[in-house]
């Protein structure tokens, strides 16, 4: 490799050489992230006179000086961008030189056609939080501080491009001193867009009963001291309210979950950034993998699962059942001062109404959770938009997905091929997200939620119109999920765009193409709760080969019918009668009175016929005895999981044939007596379990290699969240000689099925 000439050999060289000019046209994410201030800065640095604008979303740089040195300038540009910056050079033209003395930042140029890149919003940099916790600063714990290089993005932008009147700082007219700094281009904040201070910027209040609070200082106080008092505040973030209590406090924890209603489903915890790497009061609560601490000091501040110590000191009622929490770092001014002064863990669990999104309005807020905080801080910086916390898993050495949120979304990928209509693709029903395509780009909002509840509809069609707006894009066909009763369905129909209906698990195979491009021919497991098949049955535990646009069902389980329909969902027990009845077995665990039930499925009636591996898990949740009934999707299966932690089983091997269509169907029924043994421990169960669907895996896909030839193989579906399965189907398929994928940058669970309903109707409109 070689090396850098020495400085003196540069200085000695530059000196003699005649100066040139060149433009250069930079792409990429380099809107709202300080990339303007950043070329200022590199260009006086080398000693290069010129310009720099934006340019619809581009940005335009024209230079002149030394060639070497503008070489060196062109490898720093887009060797060490600032850390949001994601630039890539789109060309680069010679010039004619001017003789310009000096460079200077021109104003941005709007017209003509654009391609803006929505920034995302970021946690406070270490610059803010130095100023933050330095006495003679004037913006000294100053919960709203922020520079170029941090802050809100996407939750305050009224409309692009991003300038400060097209966002929510509109309404703060810049003290002197801010002002200065906005207009200096020397200075980190310089077009800082949310710059603020004490005394111009956004303010706290707190509400507690009668009493109210509006100096920033005090509120902040009363917060502390209310969550140290073993109270629940609702507090007001970048792009919603969390709830927060003490994490260590079972009582409150208690109220909390009584109140919400949330008796079960695992909670977020807050922790202090302590330590040279920030991470010391989570490792001592946690087991932090190389990976996941990567991902939590990372830009976005993601809430990551991990294995929580014996002597965690949390109370057991953040995650009830289970081996893991969510841990998130601090990723404001506000969250920083109040975990600090707290000092220690906190909840911090999404202000909402069990599957809408996150409310965003103080009066909102306090109409909507009156009865579940205690108190509410306040902040006057409005919130555009909702933007839930991002969530992931370390899963087989990387951090997957499990929601897209703040930090993360909107998440642009590079289509494949470019589309000749722009497309609206509007999820599924349940972890809802919605796409927009056009030429070659495809967007993924943030996370929506459940579309059962009016309000989650509301946030839905506004993010869909929010989308459009913001990139200056007008779908011109929508996608959909072919379940008719399915929300976002419904609202396809009546947009008066042609729709293109796409089956749930064509669009869960369909992503992993999006992420993969270079795969030419895929065999995906599509595996999940139930999805509308092609058949008109629910699909769910199925294999399908091929590429987007052109899939076949290759394998699949064997079939068995739900006592009950949706409500299996929620009620593992009936997932469990079911495949007992199936196989002729009694259970003795079963309710007592079940016999209109055995009758309604004896005929068909609210029965329909399943192939899904996330009722599998279900049943086996119950039949083993860890649980019976649920208090949220995915309950069973995750407290399955946890509870065969540690534990190694052999796999029970599990029939395949081929069935008079000609999919390969596994048979299931040898699982049954392993599950109801009472001899054997649970944790022994459900390891054996885990292992012999992962085996049953690579049974499929080896018989369908000998069948179809080659291919790669793709994990996609809810079950896959399952990090014990995914690990060891993984590992068998990739020793049986496979090449497999599992999701990275999107979740592999509905929340990326926009992303294949794309992949999939780009083949029809393409």
């Amino acid at each position: 490799m070689s090396q850098a000439p020495h400085s003196n050999e540069v200085a000695a060289k530059t000196a003699t050489e005649s100066p040139i000019a060149c433009r250069l046209l930079i792409g990429g994410q380099v809107q709202g992230v300080g990339f303007r201030p950043f070329v200022y800065r590199l260009a006086r640095e080398h000693g290069l006179a010129g310009e720099v604008r934006n340019l619809r979303g581009r940005v335009e740089i024209r230079l002149e000086g030394p060639p070497l040195q503008i070489e060196a300038f062109q490898q720093q540009l887009l060797g060490r961008p600032p850390a949001i910056a994601r630039p890539h050079l789109i060309e680069r033209q010679a010039a004619t030189p001017r003789g310009d003395s000096g460079f200077r930042i021109l104003p941005s140029t709007t017209s003509g056609p654009h391609e803006h890149h929505l920034p995302v919003d970021f946690h406070v940099c270490d610059d803010c939080l130095r100023e933050l916790d330095d006495p003679a600063d004037r913006r000294y714990r100053y919960p709203f501080i922020n520079c170029t290089q941090c802050g809100p993005r996407y939750t305050l932008i009224a409309r692009l491009p991003y300038d400060r009147p097209n966002t929510a700082m509109a309404g703060f007219a810049l003290c002197p001193d801010c002002e200065a700094e906005y207009r200096d281009p020397a200075s980190r904040r310089f077009h800082a867009e949310p710059i603020a201070c004490p005394t111009c910027g956004p303010r706290l209040s707190w509400v507690s009963g009668e009493q109210r609070i509006d100096d920033t200082p005090a509120a902040l106080a009363a917060g502390v001291a209310a969550l140290r008092a073993g109270q629940i505040v609702a507090v007001k973030g970048v792009g919603g309210y969390h709830l927060l209590c003490d994490a260590t406090d079972d009582a409150a924890i208690e109220r909390l979950r009584s109140r919400k209603p949330r008796p079960d489903k695992p909670l977020a915890v807050l922790f202090p950034a302590q330590g040279a790497g920030r991470l010391d009061a989570v490792r001592a609560c946690c087991e932090v993998p190389t990976e996941a601490a990567a991902r939590l000091t990372g830009p976005a501040r993601p809430i990551v699962l991990c294995a929580t110590r014996t002597d965690s000191g949390l109370s057991p009622r953040v995650a009830p059942g289970l081996t893991e929490v969510g841990v998130m770092l601090p990723y404001s001014p506000l969250h920083h001062l109040l975990s600090r002064d707290f000092a220690g863990p906190l909840v911090a669990t999404s202000a909402n109404r069990s599957g809408e999104p996150v409310l965003t309005g103080a009066a909102e807020v306090e109409a909507r959770l009156a009865g579940v905080a205690d108190a509410f801080l306040h902040h006057d910086r409005p919130i555009l938009r909702p933007a839930d916390d991002s969530l992931l898993r370390p899963i087989a050495g990387a951090c997957r997905p499990l929601r897209l949120g703040r930090g993360v979304a909107p998440l642009e990928l590079t289509l494949p091929k470019p589309l000749s209509r722009p497309l609206l693709a509007v999820g599924g029903h349940m972890k809802n997200a919605v796409a927009l395509a056009w030429d070659d780009r495809l967007v993924v909002s943030p996370h929506i939620g459940d579309l059962q509840a009016p309000r989650s509809r509301d946030v839905f069609a506004r993010v869909v119109g929010d989308l459009q707006a913001l990139y200056g894009v007008c779908a011109e066909v929508v996608a959909c999920d072919a379940h008719p009763g399915y929300a976002s369905h419904r609202w396809a129909q009546q947009s008066g765009l042609p729709v293109l209906p796409v089956f749930h698990h064509h669009a869960h195979a369909g992503q992993l193409a999006a992420e993969f491009p270079e795969v030419d021919r895929w065999l995906v497991f599509t595996w999940d709760g139930v999805g509308l098949g092609a058949d008109g049955s629910l699909w769910g535990g199925e294999a399908l080969l091929g590429r987007p646009g052109d899939w076949a069902r290759v394998a699949s389980l064997r079939p068995f019918r739900l006592p009950g329909g949706e409500q299996a969902a929620r009620a593992p027990w009936r997932s469990a009668l079911a495949l007992c009845w199936e196989a002729g077995i009694d259970w003795a665990g079963a309710p007592a009175d079940t016999a209109l039930l055995r009758q309604a499925w004896r005929q068909g009636l609210n029965s329909p016929s399943s192939s899904a591996a996330g009722r599998l898990f279900d049943a086996a949740a119950a039949l083993t005895g860890v649980l019976r009934n649920a208090s949220f999707e995915g309950q069973g299966p995750m407290r399955l999981e946890a509870v065969a932690k540690g534990v190694q089983a052999a796999p029970v091997a599990l029939p395949l044939a081929e069935d008079a269509q000609g999919i390969w169907r596994s048979d299931w029924a040898p699982l049954l007596p392993l599950l109801m043994d009472p001899d054997r421990p649970v944790s022994g169960r459900a390891a054996a379990f885990h292992a012999s669907l992962a085996q049953l895996l690579v049974d499929q896909a080896c018989r369908l290699r000998e069948r179809h030839g080659s291919f790669s193989i793709g994990l996609s579906g809810g079950v896959f969240q399952n990090r014990r399965l995914a690990e060891d189907a993984m590992a068998r398929l990739t020793a049986a000689g496979f090449a497999v994928h599992l999701p990275e940058c999107l979740p592999v669970n509905d929340g990326g099925l926009c992303v294949g309903q794309v992949m999939e109707a780009a083949v029809v409109i393409s």
